[in-house]
C-alpha cells in the first residue's frame, strides 16, 4: 500500500471513529489505525487484505441510506476480519474481542462498543435479522465481492485458494463447496434493498459457476 492510500484510509478511519464518539474525550485516533492497517497488512493474507478493507468501506458508503448509525457499519467493516488466520476457526470472534478492547479504550460509548463487535459476529453467518439494518449493510458490504465480473471472481477465488495453500486440493475443494453450497441456500445473500436488486442474480452466478468447477 502506498503512503497516500494509507494516508488516505487513516483519514476515514479518524473521521468515523471521531464521528461515533459522539463529542466524548479520547486518545489520538491514529495510532488504532496504524494498528487495524498493519493486521490487515499481515503476510499470511492474499484476499483478506486492505484492498478488501477498502472495498467494504466502500460498499458501506454505497449502502449508506440504508444503514441506522453508518459508523458503526464502518466500524464494523474496519475491524470484521482485523484478525485473521487462515488455519483457524475464531477468527470473527477474535475480531469481535479485539473491538470491544481496542474501541473501550478509544473512548467509544460502551453501547456503541457493544453494537460494533455484534456487527463482527454476524459475518460469521452473514444472516442479520429482518430490520437490523446495519447487520444488513455490513454482509452485503462484505459480499459484494461475489457480485463482481468474471474476472474479477476469479481473482476473489485464486486468493482465497491462496490463503488455503497448505490445505491439499481434495480439502479445499470439499470445504470449498460446502461454504458456496451454504451461501447460496440461504433465501437471498443480499437484504439491503439495493443490494438485493443490483447484486443478487450475479453473485448467484458466480457461485453457481465455481461450485460447478470445484465438483466437476
Amino acid at each position: 500500500m502506498t503512503a497516500d492510500g494509507e494516508e488516505e484510509l487513516l483519514r476515514r478511519w479518524t473521521s468515523t471513529l471521531l464521528a461515533a464518539r459522539a463529542g466524548r474525550e479520547g486518545p489520538d485516533p491514529v495510532p488504532y489505525g496504524r494498528n487495524l492497517l498493519a493486521r490487515w497488512a499481515e503476510p499470511q493474507r492474499r484476499y483478506h487484505t486492505v484492498t478488501h478493507l477498502r472495498a467494504v468501506l466502500d460498499r458501506v458508503d454505497e449502502l449508506s441510506e440504508h444503514a441506522g448509525d453508518v459508523e458503526l457499519a464502518r466500524l464494523g467493516a474496519w475491524f470484521h476480519d482485523a484478525v485473521y488466520r487462515p488455519d483457524r476457526s475464531e477468527n470473527e470472534e477474535r475480531s469481535a474481542a479485539l473491538a470491544e478492547k481496542a474501541l473501550t479504550e478509544a473512548g467509544l460509548p460502551p453501547e456503541a462498543v457493544t453494537e460494533v463487535a455484534r456487527l463482527v459476529r454476524l459475518t460469521i453467518t452473514h444472516d442479520p435479522a429482518a430490520g437490523d439494518l446495519d447487520g444488513e449493510v455490513l454482509c452485503d458490504a462484505d459480499l459484494a465481492i461475489l457480485a463482481t465480473d468474471a474476472d474479477t471472481y476469479g481473482g476473489y477465488a485464486r486468493a482465497v485458494r491462496e490463503e488455503y495453500a497448505f490445505v491439499p486440493d481434495d480439502t479445499f475443494r470439499e470445504g470449498r463447496a460446502a461454504v458456496l453450497r451454504q451461501l447460496l441456500a440461504l433465501p437471498r445473500l443480499f437484504r439491503t434493498p439495493y443490494g438485493t436488486r443490483n447484486w443478487e442474480t450475479k453473485a448467484r452466478r458466480n457461485l453457481e459457476r465455481e461450485l460447478s468447477a470445484l465438483v466437476t
